[in-house]
């Protein structure tokens, strides 16, 4: 992706009122009162015009005066124009938008502390990668249940640019040990910044690897996560001095996995900083070292041209493939309303995984998926790094919770509209997503626009079933879109 320029600021202009020429010619008259009256100096017989210099003097000081007055009005008005950058307070020119509508980019996951990450990489100047992989290291920090060092990523980044999509895989699952799976989020996600970030690489790790350091609150998604998993395992990182689970609200630290973090920043070379690592976690399970390494790569996007534009999704073995075959097969049939909502499969086991998007006004966006697999992944915590390892392997070997999916309404015009859908938690991830492009692209405004929807105030849509959480970020017409279902389930920020 091209460097992303500084982000710019608009400041309002003064605005022209009668009243302001009004005041600018009483003045005048006041001046020339002062030089001009009846008598004047100049008039008058005498010395060299002496009390005239002083007058003209005094009224060069009044017009000096009235000049500093407005330069402070105006400087005033500009600040009230662009003092707030990303409020959700309207400008003082009285243009606003609904909540979620921005017009330079945002963020959306689901822990308020990293979409707040986020947004202030964005406004330092970062792209929608750089946001993106900042704030998967921050869920890294924050939801250690179902993300971190240890997860498995698929991704698929959009570049406005060239209308091209890129997926990003982690490569083959591969293990340590039986039962737990080698980490791999590092270089996945390293490469990805390589290739499409802008800001260096350690800025992007610094606040995660503060925040463990110094602390992070645990959100109810974690809380609830501890309430049901329990402590084995996850001592002394997330439980109370007597071994209950730390609760909602309560103070937790990493300062492990914040070492780790620092030396990632710090190393000249990402496979450093992953044989570090490895070298760590192999020492903490009295294993040999591997020689397996993590592979992650970067592919052309799966696409799909249907009527309404063209799909990308991530290929084989994600579950991507099945979303298009699934999604050629409805719209072939020539069914524009999608089948009912998939059934609940109750005996299988739903991988537990992490989903967050970025996206910005010109159309470029990223969609992030990560895993551990179960719950707290193998529950095997490495005290040497603070790192859970997953348990994503043999059975795992297909991600079938990976198909995030991008809309863009044209391949030829590089300022199309774009939509982005990403999804975790449901039991059948390629047939729910299905369902839920169907049922947008049959709503009315997506027979033309198929981003105009979200200019409305975001909704949680009965059709969604209820399955899982989804987050869609859309730009259309120099604005982005974000929102969620559940509704308020992930929130988000932008600017």
């Amino acid at each position: 992706m091209e460097a992303s320029a500084e982000p710019v600021l608009y400041h309002k202009l003064q605005i022209w009122e009668p009243s302001m020429e009004l005041e600018e010619e009483e003045e005048e008259e006041r001046s020339e009162l002062l030089v001009t009256g009846p008598g004047r100096p100049q008039d008058a017989p005498g010395v060299g015009g002496l009390p005239g210099a002083w007058a003209r003097l005094v009224a060069a000081l009044l017009l000096l005066a009235v000049s500093c007055s407005l330069a402070i009005r105006q400087l005033q008005s500009r600040g009230s124009a662009g003092g707030s950058l990303g409020s959700a307070a309207p400008p003082a020119s009285g243009h606003s938008h609904h909540t979620g509508v921005y017009h330079h980019s945002a963020i959306i996951s689901p822990a308020a502390t990293c979409s707040h990450l986020g947004q202030r990489l964005l406004v330092a100047g970062g792209n929608v990668v750089d946001a993106g992989v900042g704030v998967a290291l921050c869920l890294a920090v924050v939801h250690p249940h179902t993300t971190g060092l240890g997860a498995m990523f698929w991704g698929l980044f959009h570049n406005s640019s060239s209308g091209n999509s890129t997926a990003l895989t982690s490569g083959p699952a591969q293990t340590l040990a039986p039962g737990l799976g080698l980490p791999a989020a590092l270089p996945a996600l390293h490469l990805l910044h390589t290739r499409f970030g802008h800001l260096p690489w350690p800025r992007l790790l610094m606040d995660s690897a503060s925040l463990a350091q110094e602390g992070f609150i645990i959100d109810a998604h974690l809380a609830n996560a501890l309430a049901a998993q329990g402590t084995k395992g996850l001592c002394p990182l997330l439980c109370h001095a007597d071994g209950t689970p730390l609760g909602f609200g309560a103070q937790a630290t990493n300062p492990k996995l914040a070492s780790v973090l620092h030396r990632a920043a710090l190393a000249p070379t990402p496979d450093l900083s992953g044989n570090a690592l490895l070298s760590l976690l192999v020492r903490d399970l009295g294993l040999e070292e591997p020689s397996a390494r993590p592979m992650p790569t970067l592919e052309p996007a799966l696409w799909l041209s249907i009527p309404q534009g063209i799909l990308f999704t991530t290929p084989s073995p994600s579950a991507g493939p099945e979303l298009l075959a699934l999604l050629e097969a409805a719209l072939h049939s020539r069914t524009p309303s999608p089948d009912p909502c998939p059934p609940l499969l109750q005996t299988a086991m739903t991988p537990v995984s992490s989903i967050l998007a970025t996206v910005d006004s010109s159309g470029s966006m990223l969609l992030l998926i990560s895993s551990l697999n179960s719950s707290f992944g193998s529950g095997h915590l490495s005290p040497s790094t603070g790192v859970l390892l997953s348990n994503l392997v043999d059975r795992s070997a297909t991600s079938a919770w990976a198909c995030p999916l991008i809309l863009s309404s044209s391949l030829d015009d590089t300022e199309t509209d774009v939509l982005g859908l990403v999804a975790s938690g449901a039991p059948n991830m390629a047939r729910t997503m299905t369902h839920a492009l169907l049922s947008h692209l049959s709503e009315p405004q997506a027979q033309t626009q198929h981003q105009h929807q979200a200019q409305q105030e975001p909704t949680e849509n009965p059709s969604s079933c209820s399955q899982g959480t989804s987050l869609q970020v859309a730009a259309h017409a120099e604005h982005v879109f974000v929102s969620s279902v559940p509704k308020g389930c992930c929130p988000f920020q932008g600017f």
